[in-house]
């Protein structure tokens, strides 16, 4: 009857019916609890405080009815005594008090004394990690980054098993970048102080990966890989990601170490592919595109097949080839009879040989022939359902149909595409699809989006002039258009991709000068502020264009990258 009237906020007859109960029934687990909060409820702060006092002499090896006395002492409003009661429970702690004590603590939301018990208890311990993991989440709960930051280091230190749960707690805890800064500061001091701790060393490794520091990454990659005689993997898998972050120079210097350091290993053969993509992923994106260096490019490819022979293992290597002829030389007829070579090879891999059908469809659409295209990528589609594969040749299917100007059929297949399980290719689908949404709901007949999207089929055949005469009669023939963003950022991407780099600015800052904010503004300041890092060397306007792009588009998904690139031209943090 009791517990109902509490549920009902009826204090008064709460307490009017176990004050009639003897001691031990008032202080057991069932009545203590209720009749406590009754008497508070009611402000009858010394009935609660003598009732209490009755629980902690009756029960006396729960040491939580300590914490509770105290806090009754703070709802009375005499925070003296409160906390000396609070400290007496600390003071006499057993260690199989600490932990009921401390959650009792945290439950009544006192982050201070749960901290006490818990360095009580290491104490008792004598253990200077003992209840490591307890306070990391406290501290980071309490948001104190300077108590995580030694209590990580400490914990990795005494304990490696415990670097999963350290990373994934500073993960939780690190926002902002002075406490990143923190981190690194006293990680590279550790590693230099204790070599021989190779905790140190991994957690510094996932810092600089996670800051995209790939760098810093790269030199405990290699002395990680040293240490372990892990046979160059670490350092292999650092260089793919950095690759995959368009970081080519670590990526380079990364495989070229694998590929140096294990010549007789499992892993020799992948680091040389790996390499001569990077190497090639940087001359394409090098502007303008140096033609020697394609063909120096296709001269090492050819002495990589001659390492290894033309057989299963290097069908990758002939596709890749194939590329460079496709598409940097423009020797098409070579290109497909390598991609042929592939196709036809005994033994070859499913994934490669479709991989390089997917090739060959777009050297069809190269020269102008899309049903022969779809063809090859439907095949794909079909022998790599639900696979990044079969998405891939899904998504160059909605290219095409977009091409030519059927948005509807494009659309049904970006529909599909969105839900993909790749991340890129459900992102390139997406953007895709609101384009088309975008710049059909006014312009119902689409004539502005077919005008741009028979230049992007220019731009994919590598028809960069056409592409650019293309741009401008649209700007002329839709004024206002609400493609005029995009087509101002994709004609500064084309005139980079030529060497004319002030036009490419110039064409950029129609966008960042316009006061109506875009959804291309940041894409715009971002890749301006690139051009003047990576083509015209300027590094203190580059600096200003990435502290604009972290300050005025805080949301924005170049900030990461813009904040690692502005403290790396400021020279500071970055190793």
């Amino acid at each position: 009857m009791a517990q109902d009237y509490a549920r009902r906020g009826e204090n008064e007859k709460v307490v009017f019916l176990f004050e009639k109960l003897s001691v031990e029934e008032q202080v057991s687990l069932a009545v203590f609890p209720v009749y406590l909060e009754s008497l508070q409820a009611l402000k009858r702060y010394k009935e609660a405080e003598k009732l209490a006092k009755k629980a902690v002499k009756l029960r006396p090896d729960d040491a939580t009815l300590g914490v509770t006395l105290g806090a009754v002492y703070q709802a009375a409003g005499d925070a003296s005594a409160a906390d000396k009661q609070w400290q007496k429970v600390v003071a006499q702690l057993t260690p199989a008090q600490v932990l009921p004590v401390a959650a009792e603590f945290s439950r009544r939301e006192l982050p201070a004394w749960t901290e006490k018990a818990y360095l009580r208890g290491r104490a008792l311990a004598k253990n200077d990690t003992e209840y490591a993991p307890q306070l990391i989440r406290l501290y980071t709960q309490t948001q104190n980054q300077a108590q995580v930051l030694a209590e990580t280091l400490r914990l990795v230190a005494r304990d490696d098993r415990q670097l999963p749960f350290v990373r994934n707690m500073l993960q939780n805890a690190l926002h902002e970048e002075k406490d990143f800064d923190a981190l690194e500061k006293q990680l590279l001091s550790a590693v230099q102080d204790h070599p021989d701790q190779a905790a140190y060393s991994e957690l510094l490794l996932w810092l600089q990966m996670q800051r995209h520091d790939f760098t810093g990454a790269l030199v405990q990659a290699r002395a990680l890989d040293r240490r372990a005689q892990s046979g160059g993997v670490r350092v292999l898998e650092l260089a793919a990601i950095a690759q995959q972050n368009k970081d080519y120079e670590t990526a380079i210097e990364g495989f070229e170490y694998v590929a140096k350091e294990y010549r007789s290993g499992p892993y020799y053969a992948a680091a040389r592919q790996r390499l001569l993509q990077a190497r090639e992923a940087q001359v394409r994106e090098t502007y303008p595109v140096d033609p020697a260096k394609v063909r120096a490019l296709v001269a090492e490819y050819d002495q990589l097949l001659t390492e290894l022979g033309r057989n299963a293992n290097s069908a990758s290597v002939i596709r890749n080839l194939a590329n460079l002829y496709a598409f940097q030389l423009n020797e098409r007829a070579k290109a497909m009879t390598l991609l042929q070579e592939v196709i036809d090879m005994p033994r070859a891999s499913d994934e490669v040989v479709d991989e390089a059908k997917v090739t060959q469809g777009d050297l069809y659409i190269l020269k102008g022939e899309p049903w022969e295209a779809t063809l090859l990528y439907s095949q794909v589609e079909k022998s790599h359902k639900d696979s990044p594969l079969g998405y891939e040749a899904k998504l160059r299917n909605a290219r095409l149909s977009y091409y030519a100007g059927d948005f509807k059929l494009s659309q049904s297949h970006l529909d599909i595409l969105k839900e993909a399980t790749t991340r890129e290719i459900a992102n390139d689908a997406m953007q895709l699809s609101l384009l088309i949404q975008d710049n059909t709901v006014e312009d119902t007949l689409g004539l502005g989006l077919k005008a741009y999207a028979a230049v992007e089929q220019l731009v994919f055949q590598n028809k960069i002039p056409e592409a650019l005469k293309g741009l401008d009669a649209l700007l002329e023939r839709f004024p206002g258009h609400s493609l005029a963003d995009d087509t101002y950022y994709l004609k500064a991407q084309l005139l980079r991709r030529t060497g004319d780099f002030p036009g490419a600015m110039a064409t950029l800052e129609r966008i960042t000068n316009n006061p109506k904010t875009d959804v291309l503004s940041d894409d715009a300041l971002f890749l301006l502020a690139r051009i003047q890092e990576e083509d015209v060397k300027d590094k203190v306007q580059a600096q200003a264009l990435y502290n604009q792009v972290i300050t005025k588009f805080p949301g924005s998904i170049y900030v990461a990258e813009a904040r690692k690139r502005f403290r790396k031209l400021r020279g500071d943090g970055v190793q």
